[in-house]
């Protein structure tokens, strides 16, 4: 079937009491789409008709006022046979709500990456003035390429259209519903905040926080009950609590529960897939969550723990980065998640590499090397900790003799040209870089910005876009840059570069990963950040 003249239905992919999604094929732009069909329930009237109608536009409506890479972008919406069509992104996914069912909840730390993709969604809307209303696992997919995205604005509402109350009236799944919007209709930002916590706690406990036999009995504890106590939750727990709460002022804001959730996913680097039997007949790029596919967020800054005074590593003289960045520092005095006790370790030996010409300090300028020009790591007697204790398994100490020593992991490229060091995963497009001769008098912001516009100015950097160039107060002369931009095959990418100064030296510090990676990174960037040294001058 041809709608529109020029959208080729091909299959159903979905359906819900109200409509039907196809995957379509846009004929004009040769491309996939996904078509969500109106269909009225043959039991409404005409009046009620028109209002499924209006929600329908609504939805394309609120959609369309948002370009977010967690939202299902809204390419257009046609009329066929009297009925509209909206046409939209084809995501091939299934729902959170699928997967708990098919393969069983999520760890935590899977679950809180996959509330940073939502809660991204949810905050761009309510930047827009949009709030969505329907929040739940339903609604949230799982892309077969790790992507998280937020559909299903059917129920949504501008915040300014007079429309945002209905007493008398709930509209939403009860079990995913605040309650106060179960009591008076009542929409809000909070109202979204709450549903999102209860998506999240059915993601990682399989149940929704109120599941009872019926939506009466539902809708009753909502309003008389606390929510059941989590059991899998584990340091998500609080999370979910602080957005599960009955009074609405009371409930965590959106930027606290960034924090919290970047603080879980940092706290446990390497975990989070989808433990299921079952997993075995989803393609290996598929699954659902893992720390190789989750999707990015900006960095929000976790508090920071004033540096020790004397540091971890003993007997040899050398000088720790400590403080040096988001949650590492918390990490390492919470328990040791990122380094592990060990005796009788190895020493680097300083050995040739070679050259590798770059034009300019940037992640980007290392995303040229290639196996041919470089050499692969770990080098030959490389450290995997120092003086007792050890990096994390699969990680190395990367030194030539200059006096820094910096993690990187095992089976990496390395080259090296003048003061400037390239790493790069082999597997992937993961750059870490390394500028050893800042200038330590500078100031940090100023070179940042510096640097930005002249790495913009001669194209090393296409599709900038600046997220944060910020002083770090509690670090000797350093400031955190962290943007955006584009690989020349037009692949999102995301980077942040550490300026700071140690040891009457001045360094530069870079990760840059895919977009959609970025939020499983942030483990890794901490392991780098929190365990860089400089050796003592002599």
């Amino acid at each position: 079937m041809l709608i529109a003249g020029r959208y080729r239905l091909l299959e159903p992919v979905g359906s819900g009491g109200m409509g039907r999604v196809w995957l379509a094929r846009d004929e004009m732009l040769d491309r996939d789409v996904a078509v969500k069909e109106f269909v009225p329930p043959d039991w409404m009237n005409d009046d009620e008709k028109t209002r499924l109608r209006d929600r329908t536009l609504r939805e394309a409506r609120s959609a369309g006022r948002l370009n977010h890479p967690h939202v299902v972008r809204v390419y257009d919406v046609v009329h066929a046979e009297g009925l509209p069509w909206i046409v939209m992104e084809y995501v091939p996914s299934r729902s959170l709500h699928q997967v708990i069912n098919e393969d069983g909840p999520y760890s935590p730390v899977a679950a809180a990456r996959i509330g940073l993709a939502v809660l991204d969604a949810l905050s761009a809307a309510h930047r827009a003035g949009v709030l969505h209303r329907d929040v739940k696992p339903h609604n949230v997919l799982i892309g077969l390429d790790g992507r998280v995205v937020l559909t299903d604005f059917g129920l949504a509402t501008f915040v300014d259209d007079g429309s945002v109350t209905g007493p008398g009236l709930v509209v939403g799944s009860p079990q995913y519903v605040s309650p106060e919007r179960a009591r008076d209709g009542a929409s809000t930002v909070e109202s979204d905040m709450w549903s999102l916590g209860a998506t999240l706690y059915a993601a990682v406990e399989g149940r929704s926080p109120y599941a009872r036999e019926t939506a009466m009995a539902t809708l009753m504890a909502l309003a008389t009950e606390p929510p059941d106590p989590p059991e899998r939750a584990g340091l998500l727990g609080p999370v979910l609590l602080g957005l599960l709460r009955h009074d609405p002022a009371a409930r965590l804001t959106a930027s606290e529960v960034e924090r919290r959730l970047r603080m879980v996913v940092a706290a446990a680097p390497g975990g989070g897939g989808v433990p299921s039997p079952r997993r075995a007949r989803v393609v290996a790029s598929a699954a659902p969550v893992s720390v190789r596919v989750l999707p990015a967020q900006r960095v929000a800054e976790a508090p920071v723990s004033p540096a020790p005074s004397s540091p971890p590593f003993r007997s040899r003289p050398l000088v720790l980065l400590v403080a040096v960045g988001l949650a590492g520092v918390v990490l390492i005095g919470a328990g040791g998640f990122l380094l592990s006790r060990a005796d009788d370790l190895p020493v680097a030996r300083p050995s040739s590499a070679p050259a590798f010409v770059t034009v300019g300090f940037s992640p980007a300028t290392c995303s040229a090397l290639t196996p041919s020009a470089a050499a692969r790591l770990p080098r030959k007697g490389a450290a995997t900790g120092v003086n007792g204790w050890r990096l994390l398994p699969g990680w190395s100490y990367f030194t030539d003799g200059s006096g820094f020593h910096i993690p990187v992991p095992d089976g990496w490229i390395y080259a090296r040209s003048g003061a400037m060091y390239c790493f790069r995963d082999t597997q992937g497009d993961r750059v870490l870089s390394l500028d050893t001769a800042r200038n330590p008098a500078g100031d940090p912001v100023r070179a940042c910005r510096t640097e930005a516009s002249r790495l913009v100015a001669v194209g090393a950097l296409p599709g900038y876009h600046e997220i944060a160039i910020e002083k770090r107060p509690l670090l000797n002369k350093a400031a955190d840059w962290e943007y955006q931009y584009r690989d020349p095959s037009g692949v999102a990418l995301h980077a942040q570069t550490r300026w700071f100064t140690n040891n009457g030296h001045g360094y530069a510090l870079s990760w840059a990963t895919r977009e959609i990676d970025w939020s499983a990174d942030l483990s890794k960037i901490n392991m780098v950040l929190s365990t860089f040294y400089t050796d003592k001058p002599r």
